[in-house]
């Protein structure tokens, strides 16, 4: 039996809040949304219309996938950061609006530089590097991840943003693929959850989100002590660190940064007033 676009959000919302969902009505709306791909003002003014039997069935099995944990990015393809929409798989993790900070942070420190190299190391969906691209225009972005698959998404993201001819992506290993090549920055964010905490994350994180993305090995550090170790790697120190970290791990980034000649050290905190962005200049640098 048809339902009419009201009727079948009642029944998702209802599905949703039984599964335990507080914001079922908001869940249930944003998904009819993406799935008949309308407007909210549209959804509003048709309430009364019956979709096709497909619609509805391609609705009510996200609603089902939904229930059963898959983050909404996931489901309809896509995620909003720094006002721009990039497609996400489940092969890169979903960017999260803290995450924005990162990005705002480098933008703030080279607002009017030119002939800028900035290096991003562990891309993923390309979402920090393009960002920085799009609101830097006169900057060079390389950005390094070792899985092929989730460069494949980011170089998508590249063009939909238009800035293929400046971000360079490249896969290996942290900085293997930029060896002795010379960068302004570093921004980074790492996977940091500690293995041990990994499963105590919510079921949409822990069971869909890539754990290639988010374990950082046994204390969440692991990534940091090779970021900030192997800078030697490169022609010449950058003159500029910006990691985003985790819950109480600021300080330890810090002493990281200190003992790889980053003397100058700053820790940004995010809204919820959380440590959530280490930047690390060499001494003497303002």
């Amino acid at each position: 039996m048809s339902s009419t676009i009201k009727e079948a959000l009642r029944r998702a919302s209802f599905c949703l809040k039984q599964a335990g969902y507080g914001n079922h009505s908001g869940e249930a709306e944003a998904l009819l949304i993406a799935s008949l791909g309308v407007t909210r003002a549209w959804l509003y003014a048709h309430g009364e219309e019956k979709p096709e039997a497909a619609e509805l069935r391609h609705y009510f099995a996200w609603v089902a996938r939904r229930i059963a944990g898959e983050p909404y990015a996931y489901l309809v393809g896509e995620k909003e950061f720094m006002s721009l929409s990039f497609l996400v798989t489940p092969v890169v993790l979903i960017p999260r609006p803290e995450t924005e900070l990162l990005v705002e942070t480098a933008v703030r420190e080279f607002a009017g530089r030119e002939n800028l190299r900035i290096l991003d190391v562990g891309t993923g969906s390309g979402a920090v590097a393009i960002s920085i691209a799009v609101l830097l225009p006169k900057s060079e972005v390389v950005a390094v991840d070792i899985s092929p698959a989730v460069l494949n998404v980011a170089t998508q993201n590249a063009a939909r943003h238009n800035v293929t001819d400046r971000v360079r992506f490249l896969a290996g290993d942290l900085y293997a693929p930029v060896s002795r090549e010379r960068f302004d920055a570093v921004v980074s964010n790492p996977p940091y959850i500690s293995s041990t905490d990994i499963e105590t994350l919510q079921r949409d994180v822990k069971v869909y989100e890539p754990h290639l993305a988010l374990n950082g090995g046994p204390d969440g550090l692991d990534f940091y002590r090779r970021l900030t170790a192997e800078l030697d790697a490169l022609a010449a120190l950058p003159a500029l660190l910006l990691f985003e970290v985790g819950y109480g791990q600021a300080e330890a980034v810090a002493d990281l940064c200190c003992a790889a000649g980053y003397k100058n050290i700053s820790r940004l905190n995010d809204l919820a007033g959380i440590p959530r962005i280490v930047l690390a200049k060499p001494a003497g640098k303002a």
